[in-house]
Order: C-alpha cells, then sequence, then structure tokens
C-alpha cells in the first residue's frame, strides 16, 4: 500500500501542481488588477462604469470612489443615472486631488428650502445629496450628509505608506478568500474531473500499450501509441476541468490565436524536439537495445522518449541526446543486421608462398564456432608493403559489440598462432640505412664493423 500510495503521488503531482498554479492564477488575476490606484475598479457587488446592484425598489447604484477606492454610493436620481452621476462626483474629486496632495475638510451645506444638502471644498460643490437619497438608505438628509463627509475627509486625508499597503493587502487578503469560497465548488468539480481524467488516461495508456504490443509488436511503436493517448485524455480533460471552473473557451482561443506566433518562437526547440520524437517513433531508424552510432556518441539505445533519446555507451556512460539532433544526424545502426563482418590484415615474408599462407588462415577460421560459416571467410592481398605482403582477412560475426569485438581478437590471436605453428614468417619493418659522403676513417670503422658482424 505504500508503494501504491508513493506511486499515485508521483503520478499525480506534475498535473496537479499545474492545474493548482492555474486555479490561483484565475483567482488572484483580477483582484491583483482591482487594487491598482489610479484605476476605477468595482467592488465585489458593483461597478462604477455601469449599475449592477439594484434596490429593492428599482434604484440602481455606483461607487464614489477616492484614489480608485470605493468610498460610498449613490443611486439615480429621476433625470440622471446613477452611473453618470458616479462619473461627474469622481470627476470632480480626481481634479481635486490632482490640484494638492492636502485636501482642506470637507463641509456640509443644507439647503431647507429645496431640501437638498451640497459637500463642498472651499464652497467647491463636489456633490449634492437629495431627499431620494436619504430614502434610499432609510437616513434623514443631514444625517446622510454628515455620514459621506465624514467618510470622504478620511478618505482625502492621505495615510502612511504602511498602513495603505496594509490596508490593501487585507482587502486583498479578503477578497480573495471571499472569491475562493464562491469558486469552491466549481474547484472541486474541476477538481474531481482531474482525478477522473488520470484513471481514464492511465486506463487508456495501460489498452493502447497491450494492443500494440498484440497487433505491431515493435515497443518503439508500443511506446508512442501509449503516450500519444495518455496525452490526448490529458487534454480532453484540461478542457473540460477549466470549463468547469468557468473559463470562456471563446476568449482563450481567440487569446491562443493572437500569442500562438510568439509561443511558436519561444518553443521552437522544444516542439522541434517532440515532433523529431514523433517522427523517430514512427520511422524507426532504431529500437530499444540496439546499438548505434549518433554523431560522436556510440552505444546501445536504453530509452526513446518524445523529448530525448538516451544512449548507454560501451564504457558505461549514459548520454542524453535531444531528437531533434537524433532526427539530423547520420545515424549508422550496428545491429540492424544480425551479422556483421569484421577484418584482420596480416603481413607476411615475401619469400613465403601466399597460397599456403591463405590456406593456413581459412583452416584456423574454420575451426573457430564464433566465426560465421555463411557469409563464408575470404582473404585478399591488400598491399605489397616495403618489407611484408598484407593480406585481409575478412569474415562474419555476430553484429553485437561485445561477439562483434571477442571475436575478432580471438581471430587474431588463433591466425597468429596458426602461421607461426606453420612457419610461415611474419617479419617486422625493415629499413635500409645508407650513408653518403662520409668520411675515408669512419667509412672504414663502419665496413669493418659490418664485416664483423
Amino acid at each position: 500500500m505504500k508503494y501504491f500510495k508513493l506511486f499515485l503521488l508521483q503520478k499525480l503531482k506534475l498535473p496537479f501542481i499545474l492545474f493548482i498554479s492555474i486555479t490561483i492564477f484565475v483567482l488572484i488575476t483580477p483582484l491583483s488588477i482591482a487594487q491598482t490606484e489610479d484605476v476605477i475598479v468595482p467592488t465585489p457587488q458593483q461597478s462604477s462604469a455601469s449599475p449592477v446592484n439594484q434596490s429593492q425598489d428599482g434604484l440602481y447604484f455606483s461607487d464614489v470612489l477616492v484614489r480608485g477606492r470605493p468610498i460610498f454610493q449613490i443611486g439615480s436620481l429621476a433625470e440622471v443615472s446613477a452611473s453618470d452621476r458616479a462619473k461627474i462626483i469622481n470627476r470632480r474629486i480626481a481634479s481635486l486631488l490632482s490640484q494638492s496632495d492636502s485636501i482642506p475638510p470637507v463641509s456640509v451645506n443644507i439647503n431647507s428650502n429645496q431640501n437638498i444638502a451640497t459637500l463642498q471644498v472651499k464652497n467647491r460643490v463636489l456633490m449634492t445629496v437629495t431627499q431620494q437619497d436619504a430614502q434610499d438608505f432609510g437616513l434623514e438628509l443631514e444625517v446622510l450628509a454628515q455620514r459621506w463627509k465624514e467618510q470622504l475627509n478620511i478618505a482625502f486625508d492621505k495615510r502612511p505608506l504602511a498602513i495603505d499597503v496594509g490596508q490593501r493587502l487585507y482587502e486583498t487578503i479578503r477578497q480573495f478568500f471571499r472569491d475562493t469560497i464562491s469558486n469552491l465548488p466549481a474547484f472541486i468539480g474541476a477538481l474531481i474531473v482531474v482525478f477522473f481524467t488520470w484513471g481514464v488516461a492511465s486506463a487508456v495508456r495501460y489498452a493502447a500499450f497491450k494492443w500494440a504490443q498484440k497487433t505491431e509488436g515493435d515497443s518503439n511503436t508500443e511506446v508512442l501509441i501509449g503516450r500519444l493517448s495518455y496525452g490526448g485524455i490529458w487534454v480532453l480533460g484540461s478542457v473540460v476541468a477549466l470549463g468547469v471552473l468557468g473559463l470562456d473557451f471563446a476568449a482563450l482561443l481567440g487569446a491562443f490565436g493572437l500569442t500562438s506566433v510568439a509561443i511558436g518562437f519561444s518553443l521552437k526547440d522544444v516542439l522541434s524536439n517532440y515532433i523529431s520524437g514523433v517522427i523517430l517513433l514512427a520511422a524507426r531508424p532504431f529500437r530499444i537495445n540496439d546499438q548505434v552510432v549518433i554523431e560522436d556518441f556510440e552505444g546501445t539505445i536504453t530509452q526513446i522518449q518524445l523529448r530525448g533519446t538516451t544512449l548507454r555507451t560501451y564504457d558505461g556512460r549514459l548520454v542524453y541526446i535531444p531528437n531533434q539532433e537524433v532526427f539530423q544526424a547520420s545515424i549508422i545502426n550496428n545491429t540492424a543486421s544480425p551479422r556483421r563482418r569484421s577484418s584482420v590484415i596480416v603481413g607476411i615474408d615475401y619469400g613465403e608462398d601466399l597460397s599456403t599462407a591463405q590456406k593456413v588462415i581459412l583452416n584456423a577460421l574454420h575451426n573457430m564456432p564464433e566465426v560465421e560459416t555463411n557469409p563464408a571467410a575470404d582473404i585478399l592481398v591488400k598491399e605489397l608493403a616495403p618489407s611484408t605482403v598484407n593480406l585481409e582477412v575478412r569474415f562474419w560475426v555476430d553484429s553485437r559489440r561485445a561477439g562483434y569485438l571477442a571475436t575478432t581478437s580471438h581471430v587474431t590471436q588463433a591466425i597468429k598462432e596458426a602461421l607461426e605453428q606453420a612457419n610461415i614468417d611474419m617479419p617486422t619493418d625493415i629499413y635500409t640505412l645508407v650513408f653518403r659522403n662520409l668520411p675515408n676513417q669512419v667509412n672504414g670503422n663502419v665496413t669493418a664493423q659490418l664485416n664483423q658482424e
């Protein structure tokens, strides 16, 4: 059970982290934008640009903003909507703030004849409080005007940076938890879709892999079919999960169309590796456990993935080669055929009989079981060297690296021993030294020395 839990955790870790990251991004992005001070942003209930909150008597409300933060709401009047009324007030406040950072206190001027109150700064009217506003909020006209005056004075009073940052952080966190709670059913539904997708993708990959084993008989194709099936189910499941979260796919596809060129350029190497991997798995220039030469690397193929190919060299090193480089390189597959030809160069003396030497070598090869009899071995006169006649002995062995090297070594040893037993001389290189224009005394000493030998 412990190992199963570890396996489950490893399989779900990457998709789960990706899903959580996308979800947090979707939840936080609008909040971070909403806290920008110089932009008019709606509160969770209503918008300053358009009325969205309706009271019981049919009136709409909009926000009065100071430095981008909603202070209180005002309703519509008979001749003007709440949205237009809020825009006028917000424009007056923004104009006042742009002239000076220090704003004088707001005062209330009550007009009993017209039954209205005005909020003013230095005899400059910011807004008018009407009897309709008092009815909307269930307060006396003077009480409502005084309340709005106090709220504006508090908002105009520029707070210290630490308090302002703390307040914004508090509002952001509070809004985040509100949105999280409201989106909790969608999040749980998307999480269920993710787990269901994982189960279906694993089952489809297993079924496709088993089907490929029965029909294809090639491990590379089995890997390709299994991984493509697994990835396809995950793509479909991700689309459904994001749909449960309420993502607008029309907007997503539009944004993807606009950014596809940039994504293609930025991820061209990664995409090229994956496409090259699909082509390699489909074309099958080599298979797992084949012994190949790719560029400067030679060894045994241990794994073929969509992004890269893993090769183990003959000295035990593990080389990971991106599929783009593999696809563009010239590949030598030493094990594509079960047999591979090897050769050994043997030099014999000019005085020896070539036919006799060839018979001795062929007899030695015939007695070695690791040398293939079909095709038969042959011997060619390769070169007339300065001191020897070089024979090229060509024979066929198992194409596997260990059998190839071991058999070539045994053949070389057997040919040497057979020629020595037949008294066929295999001389080393002979060099002739010619001395010219030497003094008579030195020439005489050299001649005497040679005569003694």
